[in-house]
């Protein structure tokens, strides 16, 4: 497989497969929390601990203020609806009926769906590469969850974890809509509003607090699997499109398959090895891509953080006063039309159709 350096590992990619490791830890632990407390308590806590958390993270760091354009509100809101409140009350009744380990596994079909919106309603582009290291990783998947652990599963609790499956695909392909924007300050709005309104939904249903360990290690493990995860998985969407980032995220649940028998005893068996090959070779798939031809950008104007200098043609407008060459900020800028060829993903700036679409 020939891969190129300069190409190897883009910044989108390792944001994915952080993102995938903080969720997939997260489901194993919030299986042992859920022996404490509800299932929409806890989802209340997991983002309130996202939301909160990334707050207080951004008056540290003295974050300024985003101004969504009138047009994305409706795209952040459809996102918080399907994947803040619907996703983690599915995946958390869900949990009540699996395995740790077998529901991690089923998170599968989050990469297969966000995928599959993004090429058909949104139409990314997507090749034979990429198609062939999706299966990869679904493979993957399979490999480990089938016949000896989902063969006897209940159908009902398999079929809450798939359908906060389908709901994250709705939110990731809908947060892409608006992911030119501060990636902590989503991820903390998302955190925020899906927090408050499963705990009212919650308390409203008769669920009872648990004791304050239980609530601080909820809060302490929303932050990182969902807080810090959802902020790196906007980065992720922001350079490499909603299709290519669900499939890295997709080896999520291979990271909580592990930390599911390093923690609950979950039993080792053969097939981890096979799986952890194919997710290998799928994400090898993907990062070995060079998708390059000539494209034209029609003129734009939009606000976002970028760079100036490494050879970057979308933004070598100038200031007044000037910008340091490399250094990162964020104001509202525009682009010419422009015509050229070079490798690229469906990043912010590459948007446009191709010609076998």
């Amino acid at each position: 497989m020939n891969l190129n350096p300069s190409h190897l590992l883009p910044g989108g990619a390792i944001a994915a497969l952080s993102a995938a490791l903080l969720f997939g830890a997260g489901t194993p632990a919030a299986k042992v929390l859920l022996a404490q407390t509800s299932p929409w308590l806890l989802a209340a806590l997991l983002y309130l601990g996202s939301g909160i958390g990334l707050f207080a993270w951004r008056r540290l760091r003295g974050a300024p203020a985003v101004r969504l354009a009138p047009g994305e509100w409706r795209w952040l809101a459809g996102a918080v609806l399907a994947g803040g409140v619907a996703g983690p009350v599915l995946l958390l009744v869900g949990l009540n009926g699996l395995a740790a380990s077998t529901a991690s596994l089923l998170l599968n079909a989050e990469g297969v769906f966000t995928a599959l919106l993004a090429w058909t309603v949104f139409r990314e582009n997507v090749d034979r590469r990429i198609a062939l290291g999706m299966a990869a990783i679904v493979a993957g998947g399979l490999v480990l969850s089938w016949p000896g652990q989902l063969g006897s599963v209940a159908w009902q609790p398999a079929l809450f974890v798939t359908g906060a499956c389908a709901a994250w695909a709705v939110d990731n392909n809908l947060t892409r809509k608006v992911s030119l924007n501060d990636a902590s300050w989503l991820a903390m709005v998302k955190g925020l509003a899906a927090g408050v309104t499963n705990l009212l939904l919650a308390l409203a249903l008769g669920a009872h607090w648990p004791s304050v360990p239980i609530v601080t290690a909820a809060a302490l493990l929303g932050f990182a699997s969902y807080g810090a995860s959802l902020m790196l998985f906007v980065v992720a969407l922001r350079d490499l499109g909603a299709g290519r980032t669900g499939a890295y995220f997709s080896v999520a649940p291979f990271f909580g398959a592990l930390l599911a028998i390093a923690l609950l005893g979950d039993p080792v068996t053969p097939q981890l090895l096979v799986a952890g090959l194919l997710m290998a070779a799928g994400v090898a798939l993907h990062l070995s891509e060079r998708h390059q031809h000539a494209h034209r950008h029609e003129p734009a104007a939009h606000s976002h953080a970028h760079v100036h200098g490494a050879g970057d043609p979308h933004h070598d407008h100038h200031h007044s006063p000037s910008v340091v060459a490399g250094t990162r900020h964020t104001h509202a800028h525009e682009h010419a039309e422009l015509l050229h060829s070079h490798p690229h993903f469906p990043d912010a700036h590459h948007r446009h159709q191709h010609a076998h679409e």
